[in-house]
């Protein structure tokens, strides 16, 4: 076998792991764990789907290719929750370092090219990055929302907490945000957010 075919499949058996790293979030239904390769997967499709609420014109193959390989570093990085305060502070230099592990599997030419795409998409700054980062945070709140906002009480998530991150959504779709809102809103008033002030949240 050819070194460069040889390098390509040893890459594709190494993330086959992704299905083994599983997250905070329950599938619909009240469903066990999802795993990352699933997360990663709902978001491509929701991506093509949901491409015209977009706040600019965006390359939908570059956005559902990001969602695609934005977390293969969680196979040696491990899931970090969104909330977790300490788990986020160590969150780059693991996934820095996951990167450069696996994607080195790669033939150089193609390491470069997702690395480069990995890179954009954790800088938040192109149309593509921020339209695949409102997948990120909408795929799981939807999920959570479909299982009563079960995942919030579990892990006593402020109202707060959650518009912090979800108000970064509103970069890549204004629409979107409005849906996102809503949703919050809507979990607040059925005791499933906790407010720091029992009041409400705070909207961003």
């Amino acid at each position: 076998m050819q070194e460069r075919l040889r390098r390509q499949l040893d890459f594709a058996l190494e993330i086959d792991k992704e299905k083994n790293i599983f997250r905070q979030t329950h599938l619909s239904g009240h469903g066990r764990n999802e795993n990352d390769a699933e997360h990663a997967w709902h978001m491509a499709i929701m991506a093509y789907l949901l491409r015209e609420y977009a706040n600019e014109t965006v390359d939908i193959s570059k956005v559902m290719l990001m969602c695609l390989i934005h977390d293969i570093v969680e196979i040696e990085a491990g899931d970090t929750y969104a909330y977790d305060e300490e788990g986020l502070k160590t969150q780059k230099a693991r996934e820095d370092a996951a990167k450069e592990k696996i994607f080195s599997l790669l033939p150089e030419d193609q390491k470069r090219e997702l690395v480069a795409l990995f890179d954009e998409f954790e800088a938040y700054e192109t149309a593509e990055a921020k339209f695949a980062h409102t997948m990120d945070n909408l795929q799981p709140l939807l999920l959570n929302h479909s299982n009563d906002g079960g995942d919030w009480r579990e892990h006593q998530v402020t109202a707060e907490q959650v518009y912090s991150r979800q108000g970064k959504s509103r970069l890549g779709s204004e629409t979107l945000f409005e849906v996102i809102d809503d949703i919050l809103q809507e979990n607040i008033r059925r005791g499933n957010l906790r407010t720091s002030d029992g009041t409400g949240a705070d909207k961003c």
